[in-house]
């Protein structure tokens, strides 16, 4: 078949739909804001859920869901997976990654550092696989700026790896930035047991910056010249892992990541479903998204280091997204204001069109 007897949808169509999945994020944030600082994170992810599924209810695509709401969620759907789009005859294959609310805790105390987000990875083959699905609760993370990537590929006995101490790696970030070591800023997910990371974060007199939760858009910014964030560490999310390595095989900058088991009742979990020797593994970005046809779209519910949050004044909401494609290393950010005396969301739920 030649590019001239291409049907639309099969000739480049990730570019094509890859605003469904912007409008996707954006109708998740917006119906998600109802539940900001309400204390309510369960019905904020409810929400997200509902416009998410909605949208895709309107997608010629046969999507599949590999990397849900994740198994330390009690979350109300989307999971791994699910079916999702209208799978007709024809229409173009992906795997999904999605979080709709990352970030829950901070939309139900009304804090920063929320997103609504979702990776694609268009099929092209058969049998392949793009987006990995981790069996583990959380992954020990790293995440770096493209100058940082490139650095390391002219020189791979930098020690930019998940085995590192953080002081060298904070040396060589300064070094290749052209920062003092104080200047370095260090992003690190605040929770018990990324401790010891924050205490030697403190030693080298690196700054230190600390999130209660929402570790996808924390792991994008030192690849984003909107951030004043130079790294990403430390112990969160494996199902964010995956989201988080497509969004930075489109940026260009990079992370390492390997299996962090709670405890050794999980860790023999592991080894019984056969990942044994995949335990010390260090993951990097493509082993985590693989293939060229990835597509990113996340839209900010309250103000992250990514993206601001919905923003509403009288009737309008104001919302601001990214959308990102892995083959072309496009990234294009949207500003869109909603008449919310018109706008209308197409839920799951009802199957029919809401007021917001």
């Amino acid at each position: 078949m030649t590019t001239e007897t291409l049907l639309p949808f099969q000739c480049d169509f990730e570019r094509q739909i890859g605003f469904d999945f912007l409008r996707a994020t954006e109708l998740a944030a917006l119906n998600t804001l109802q539940w900001l600082g309400k204390g309510q994170k369960e019905k904020a992810d409810e929400a997200a859920c509902d416009a998410i599924r909605g949208m895709f209810d309107l997608m010629d695509i046969c999507g599949q869901v590999v990397i849900g709401e994740g198994i330390k969620d009690e979350a109300p759907g989307l999971f791994a997976g699910e079916r999702v789009g209208s799978w007709k005859t024809g229409a173009p294959r992906f795997e999904i990654a999605l979080d709709p609310v990352d970030g829950t805790t901070n939309v139900g105390k009304g804090m920063p550092n929320s997103i609504s987000c979702i990776a694609a990875a268009a099929l092209t083959g058969e049998n392949e696989t793009c987006l990995q699905d981790i069996p583990a609760f959380y992954m020990n993370k790293l995440a770096y700026p493209l100058e940082v990537r490139r650095a390391w590929f002219e020189d791979p006995g930098l020690p930019i790896h998940i085995d590192a101490p953080i002081a060298e790696v904070i040396d060589v970030t300064a070094r290749v930035l052209g920062k003092e070591v104080r200047d370095v800023v260090v992003c690190v997910l605040d929770r018990p047991r990324n401790e010891a990371l924050i205490e030697a974060v403190r030693r080298k007199g690196a700054a230190l910056r600390m999130i209660m939760d929402g570790d996808i858009a924390a792991a994008l910014a030192p690849a984003m010249h909107t951030s004043n964030i130079d790294l990403y560490a430390g112990i969160g999310g494996a199902p964010e892992a995956i989201l988080s390595a497509a969004a930075l095989r489109c940026l260009g900058g990079g992370m390492r990541a390997k299996i962090w088991p709670r405890d050794e009742a999980e860790k023999q979990e592991l080894i019984a479903r056969g990942w044994g020797d995949r335990l010390d593994k260090e993951y990097m970005s493509r082993d985590l998204a693989g293939g060229g046809n990835l597509v990113f779209a996340a839209t900010g519910i309250s103000d992250s280091p990514l993206l601001r949050g919905v923003q509403v004044r009288g009737s309008v909401a104001t919302t601001h997204s990214v959308i990102m494609r892995a083959r072309s290393g496009t990234v294009r950010f949207v500003t869109a204001h909603h008449d919310l005396e018109r706008k209308t969301i197409h839920l799951r739920s009802t199957g029919t069109e809401r007021q917001i």
